[in-house]
Formats: structure tokens, C-alpha cells, sequence
């Protein structure tokens, strides 16, 4: 058997699967956060204790002989560990944004070209790890002196199923210190925040075996010292795995807080494409990714807010029953946000009237994330990468109006594969294909079903609704910077 774990920002989540990748039984715990205003933090011990207890429950309920655990799960969290590998802060959350600061310092000593050409990202954020560290350099110096190690949260999960650190280059590209070019680690931007490579895990490529479970753990999880452990790769990628979109012309998107797109590239990118772009799950390939913090997270504002948590099956039926209306959202309650990425955007309702009801709006707000996601597909159609058809995934997939929404407003083929939290599946596909189970990732996902496409209906409304949203955003951003 194998199993895939899925080390996610919500919850955590390790399945058991067959030799066929049939799901024999997961189990999962909630992730507990420390939040004071921009700080999110979390306890990466408790972490790494609640996933050992999640592997002692799913091994006790179904004992057998697990081959190998691979892992997958989210990228920028950062772990800063002393010299005998204790954590000695708690690990700052990706979505914590306490580094804006670090971010003006770093964007005024490199230029974005430069920083792009090397990273392969479009602008210096508060998400990566880069500016974080530099944070604790400038505002906690006597943690900062105290770092043996800094490492991402996937790599920490593997060091202590293992004893082995080294990080896994499909999560180092977001880091903001990784060479996704040169497959090593930009020493400038390691001088600029005042590191050496030396507290820095060894780089290995993704979907590599480690080696076994320590007899610490083997013990505590009731599995063996023989089980083996995959690095495994980045969850976006992860689930395109699982869902058998692992060659250039399809795209996934997963809409759950923030919305992603992960689309493979034909070829070497151009470091100049001006794009989001990331070192792939399989050697020397680039998955073009980006992300839209203001996805799901809209929704669940709106409905939190205005709607007392309505249920989402409420919500669709009402939605369809609904008059259609002129009513345009600007889903950027966030900032931040790919293609422009202008931390000066908001959101706004437009055109709003007393007759509106709180169903309309919820639609105009589910139209205006749709409006994001064809403004990136438009992006990356534009630096010559092409996207034949959408396979949907995350809580949005379940929504079959908000799929049908992406259909008609992208003007693309959508379908929804049977598994849509497929990043478990696809960690487990490469635990299968590394036991030589299957030939290929290709083969291991055959199995993979859809179970509903969308075909798009494109209409002049869409269009119209569209050529206003692109404008008000323009005006809404003007005003915003008087």
C-alpha cells in the first residue's frame, strides 16, 4: 500500500491507497494558527505530532505493509530550526504579511527583471520566505542569531519522518532565494538577507526518496523503518498529477481560499516571459502558476458577512433561479493579485441598487473571480503557451455554477475529475510509480475519471460585462492612488 499526505494550510491529510490507488481510509487533523493582526504563525512541532497522530489512527484502523509515503502540501511557510534541529520561533504562515517593509528593501536593491530572471516570480511579496527571514534579521535579532537551519514546511515534515534535511526544488522556487534556472541557490539574494547557503537544506529534485522512517517514528505511527519517504512535490502539482493533467495544453485550476492555475510548458520558458513561473515535479520542466489570493476567500467573506453562512447548495439553486443584472465586483479584498499584482486594489460593488438582493450579489462576486481567472488565461495565452481545456478542482469544483461561470467567461472546456482534492492521489501516484508499481506518472493516472464537463456559452452580455470589469478595475485602481 501508499500513502499520500497532503500537508495543507487548513487541515492536514494522509490517505491510504491499494496497489490499484483505490482510497482505502484517510483521516485528517485541523491546523491551529496564532494570529495578531498581519502575524500568522503556527506551532511546527504540534505539526509535525498531529500528522503522526493522523498516521497512527489510519495504520490502526487498517493494518497492512505501506511501501512508501509520499508528500505534497503547501510551499512558503517557513521552519527556523537551532543546531540540534529544535524549532526556535514558531513557523511563520505564508499568508502572514508582516514583511511589506522587507519587501520595499528588497524590491529597491533588485530589480524586478533581475528578480524574475532568477525566481521566475513577478514581484516581491510578503508570501516568500526571503523577506520573512529578512524580517526576523531586522525586528528579532536574538532568534535571527540563533538559526541553524531555515527550512520550508514540506522539507521540515520530511526531516523529521527521516533525520534527512534537503529540500525539494518544486517547493524552493518559492522561497525567493531559489535559481530556478541554475537549480541552486541565488547567493545575492542569500547575502541581501543575511544567510549563508550553509543554513540551507541540500537541493534535491522533487519526487525523490529520502530514505526510511526513523524507529522513533516507525514506532509512534505503527508502520515500519522500511517504509519509505518521497519528497514528493508542491499540492498544485500534486493534484495535477491526480488528475492526469501532466502535459502542456491542459490547465487545473483549483479554487479553494485563493485561486491557482498550474499549467505545464511546452519548452525552456523565456526568463524575460513576464509571467509566473516554477521549477516543475519532474527534472528540468516549468509549470507556468499563477495564483489569485482573491478567490474563494471572496465567497466566504460574502457569505460570512452578508449571507449568515448560507449552505452552497442553497446558494446555487437560489443563484439559478435568480434575474440576471448589470451588478459588477471587483474581487480584491486582498490586494495582491496575479497578472498586475497592485497591492492598491480593493474590492468594489458596482452598479448597485436597492432591488439588488444578497443572491445577486453573491453571483456578481462569483463572476468577478471568474473575470480574474480569464484575465490570467488570457496572460498566459499571450506569452505563447496554449490551454485547450480547464480541469477544475478545490471546494469551487463542487459549485456547478460557478464551473459553468468559468466556462462561458473564459470561453474554455471545463471538467470536474471524480476526486477533486486530488493532491493525496496524485502524492500517492508517485509513491506507486516510484516502487515501480507503474512506468510513469502517465500510466499511474489512466485510472482517473471525470465525472462532469462544462461546455462553454459564450454570449455578448459576457463580453460586454467583461470589457466593463477590465475598465472599472483601471478606475478603481486610479482612485486609489490619488
Amino acid at each position: 500500500m501508499y500513502i499520500g499526505v497532503d500537508l495543507g494550510s487548513t487541515n492536514l491529510k494522509a490517505a491510504l491507497y491499494d496497489e490499484n490507488l483505490n482510497c482505502v481510509a484517510q483521516k485528517g487533523a485541523p491546523v491551529a494558527y496564532i494570529r495578531e493582526g498581519e502575524f500568522i504563525e503556527f506551532d511546527a512541532e504540534k505539526y509535525f505530532d498531529d500528522l503522526v497522530a493522523v498516521l497512527h489512527d489510519l495504520m490502526a484502523e487498517n493494518p497492512g505493509k505501506v511501501l512508501e509515503i509520499a508528500l505534497t502540501g503547501q510551499a512558503e511557510s517557513l521552519v527556523c530550526l537551532d543546531a540540534e534541529g529544535k524549532a526556535v520561533y514558531n513557523a511563520i504562515s505564508w499568508m502572514d504579511e508582516r514583511s511589506g517593509e522587507e519587501c520595499e528593501i528588497l524590491s529597491q536593491q533588485f530589480d524586478a527583471q533581475l528578480c524574475h530572471r532568477k525566481t521566475g516570480q513577478q514581484a516581491v511579496l510578503p508570501t516568500w520566505p526571503a523577506t520573512k527571514i529578512l524580517w526576523l534579521k531586522r525586528n528579532r535579532p536574538e532568534v535571527f542569531g540563533k538559526v541553524a537551519t531555515y527550512m520550508l514546511l514540506k522539507d521540515y515534515i520530511v526531516y523529521r519522518l527521516t533525520g534527512k534535511k534537503c529540500a525539494d526544488m518544486s517547493i524552493a522556487t518559492f522561497s525567493f532565494y531559489f535559481d530556478i534556472y541554475g537549480k541552486c541557490y541565488w547567493q545575492e539574494m542569500l547575502r541581501a538577507i543575511g544567510i549563508t547557503e550553509k543554513q540551507l537544506p541540500e537541493l534535491i529534485e522533487p519526487c525523490t526518496v529520502v530514505g526510511g522512517l526513523t524507529d522513533n517514528v516507525a514506532a509512534a505511527t505503527g508502520l515500519t523503518a522500511e517504509t519509505q519517504v518521497n519528497v514528493g512535490t508542491l499540492d498544485h502539482f500534486a493534484g495535477m498529477i491526480g488528475t492526469g493533467n501532466t502535459a502542456p495544453g491542459g490547465m487545473n485550476l483549483s479554487t479553494g481560499t485563493t485561486m491557482v492555475l498550474t499549467a505545464m510548458t511546452e519548452e525552456k520558458p523565456d526568463p524575460d516571459c513576464d509571467l509566473a513561473l516554477h521549477y516543475g515535479f519532474k527534472p528540468d520542466t516549468y509549470v507556468m502558476l499563477p495564483v489569485m489570493e482573491s478567490g474563494g476567500v471572496c465567497l466566504d467573506w460574502f457569505r460570512r458577512t452578508c449571507m449568515n453562512n448560507l449552505d452552497y447548495d442553497t446558494l446555487n439553486a437560489e443563484i439559478l433561479k435568480a434575474p440576471e443584472t448589470d451588478l459588477l465586483f471587483l474581487p480584491y479584498l486582498v490586494g495582491t493579485n496575479a497578472p498586475e499584482f497592485d497591492r492598491e486594489a480593493s474590492g468594489v460593488f458596482f452598479g448597485l441598487r436597492q432591488e439588488h438582493t444578497n443572491i445577486q450579489m453573491a453571483k456578481a462576486v462569483m463572476e468577478g473571480v471568474c473575470f480574474v481567472l480569464r484575465k490570467n488565461c488570457e496572460d498566459i495565452l499571450s506569452k505563447g503557451t496554449k490551454i485547450s481545456s480547464i480541469v477544475a478542482t478545490g471546494g469551487g469544483a463542487k459549485s456547478p455554477v460557478w464551473c459553468q461561470l468559468q466556462a462561458d467567461i473564459t470561453g474554455l472546456p471545463l471538467e470536474v475529475p471524480a476526486v477533486t482534492e486530488a493532491g493525496c492521489l496524485g502524492a500517492a501516484m508517485i509513491a506507486a510509480k516510484s516502487q515501480g508499481q507503474f512506468g510513469s506518472l502517465e500510466e499511474a493516472a489512466k485510472g482517473v475519471k471525470m465525472v462532469r464537463a462544462y461546455t462553454p456559452n459564450p454570449s455578448p452580455a459576457i463580453e460586454e460585462k467583461y470589457r466593463k470589469f477590465c475598465k472599472l478595475y483601471e478606475a478603481a485602481l486610479e482612485i486609489a492612488r490619488m
